[in-house]
């Protein structure tokens, strides 16, 4: 492995770390501070800590392998993301922002629901917790799967010691770099690593489609073109081969966003209401950007991979591979520190998350109910590790696929959070038994129709996302529910919050 992958990669490890250091200096004397950077965040760094946190290892790795499979077909779970992500700026960020100040300055998402709904106050923050600690163990996981994958491809026979292997090895320290400066760090320390990872990951996602097009080997969108028509024409097409049911199971992933805690929890600690707009602005604009560029590497880099005769046993490692041949070593070490900042972005942000539920919404409601600031910063940062120890374990096997992984725990969370939060922030009539059924349903439909494998095979044809099904019966539930059940006049009239 050149010298210079080793200088960009130990640069991009030292600021992180660095990072971690100073928002330790800074934003940890309090649970407020570790768990939401005091609410503190200014419009670009919650923009780009929202979208880095979100995009991760699937960015670079799962959607150019499943453009590069399936071709322009599978780019309308990209146009389906853009989409709902949109819309949750617009319809949850300004409301969460102010409601959960509102009710008890709730530090976590559980936190909120419980005071939204104090007559299933317990159940609910219990039933909560339970779901973001169990589905974010896997998504950790799919994230340490990405990490894994870099360093069994990037660096082949260099880490075969103490049985672990390229593959262990790299989950190790990927692991071990994101519990560094999380733990110390805490929700500032993420937000910052996070804004800079995702201007790495923009740079990187701009650069290599373009080096793939125009630089040498490349011969521009004509020669693209005519050899993805010469391997597959149905590659350029955006429905050929595409059912009804696979194009809706594809846009059906922008449902997910309303519910996933790692996103709205950015929208919980921008600085102020007034600011939503401008942090939604630059957060689409580099979404966009993104998705683009992500769409391109995985159709184009096929085209180049086919020209230039090189062999892609694993589609998801495109990015990797042309990384590696493209580029001098200086730039390798960048582009393979964009795909760790994709995958360190999304794993700090979950693991703080389901440490601050672990923290308050077991450690201090059911074991120390007068634990002090300090006690549960301390406590918080021991969540970070078990949870990353979990997610390690179940990430061990290296024919994970991350795409697989993300799209369950995503489909998890949309479901059993997703109409639960866009209802208790804009139905007064929401009750919380209505609130709990419309949880708990979610997530039970979720996992049941995965375990059937309808998700791959549906009544003879091809799978639905389960994501549909547990997102559609969770609203139904909580209005069915909500409605036949009294008014026990949980709601509150919030007025804009500064």
């Amino acid at each position: 492995m050149a010298i210079g992958v080793w200088i960009s990669l130990f640069v991009y490890f030292a600021v992180m770390i660095g990072i971690g250091l100073f928002a330790m200096r800074t934003s940890t004397s309090s649970s407020e501070d570790y768990m939401l950077g005091g609410r503190g965040l200014s419009p670009k760094v919650a923009a780009l800590s929202a979208g880095a946190s979100d995009m991760s290892g699937w960015l670079l790795l799962g959607l150019p392998g499943a453009m590069y499979v399936s071709g322009l077909a599978s780019a309308w779970i990209g146009i389906g993301l853009f989409v709902g992500a949109f819309v949750n700026w617009v319809i949850v960020a300004p409301r969460l922002r102010a409601q959960t100040v509102h009710y008890g300055n709730a530090l976590t998402i559980p936190a909120f629901l419980a005071n939204r709904f104090p007559t299933q106050a317990l159940p609910l923050r219990t039933v909560a917790a339970v779901v973001i600690v169990v589905f974010f163990s896997v998504y950790t996981a799919s994230g340490l799967v990405a990490g894994g994958k870099l360093f069994e491809s990037a660096f082949a026979g260099i880490f075969s010691f103490g049985g672990l292997g390229d593959y262990g090895v790299g989950i190790v320290i990927t692991l071990g770099v994101v519990l560094a400066y999380t733990v110390v760090g805490g929700f500032l320390a993420v937000s910052m690593t996070d804004f800079v990872q995702g201007c790495i990951m923009m740079v990187a996602l701009v650069l290599m489609p373009a080096v793939v097009l125009w630089g040498e080997g490349g011969g521009g969108f004509s020669q693209a073109t005519a050899t993805l028509n010469e391997v597959d024409p149905n590659l350029l097409s955006w429905t050929e081969g595409l059912t009804f049911i696979g194009w809706l199971s594809a846009v059906t992933w922008g449902l997910g966003y309303f519910g996933q805690p790692h996103i709205i929890v950015r929208f919980m600690a921008i600085r102020s209401v007034k600011e939503v707009p401008t942090a939604r602005n630059i957060g689409m604009s580099w979404m966009a950007i993104s998705l683009i560029g992500a769409i391109g590497l995985g159709i184009f880099g096929r085209a180049y991979a086919v020209r230039n005769g090189i062999q892609i046993d694993d589609p998801e490692t495109i990015f990797i591979v042309l990384a590696d041949l493209l580029f001098h070593p200086l730039i390798t070490g960048f582009l393979y520190a964009a795909l760790l900042a994709a995958v360190m972005s999304t794993i700090s942000s979950q693991l703080l998350v389901a440490s601050s539920s672990l923290t308050e919404d077991f450690y201090r409601l059911f074991l120390r109910k007068d634990a002090g600031d300090r006690e549960c910063v301390n406590v918080g940062r021991v969540c970070v590790v078990l949870v990353g120890l979990v997610a390690a374990v179940i990430a061990s096997d290296p024919t994970s696929n991350v795409l697989g992984l993300v799209g369950h725990a995503w489909a998890g969370f949309g479901s059993a959070f997703g109409p639960l939060i866009i209802l208790a922030l804009m139905w007064p009539r929401t009750n919380g038994a209505g609130a709990l059924a419309g949880m708990v349903v979610g997530a039970v439909i979720a996992m049941v129709w995965v375990s059937l494998g309808w998700n791959s095979e549906f009544m003879g044809g091809p799978g639905v996302y389960e994501i549909i099904p547990g997102f559609v019966a969770s609203f139904i539930a909580i209005v069915v529910v909500s409605l036949a059940t009294s008014d026990a006049n949980e709601y509150q009239a919030v007025g804009h919050a500064e």
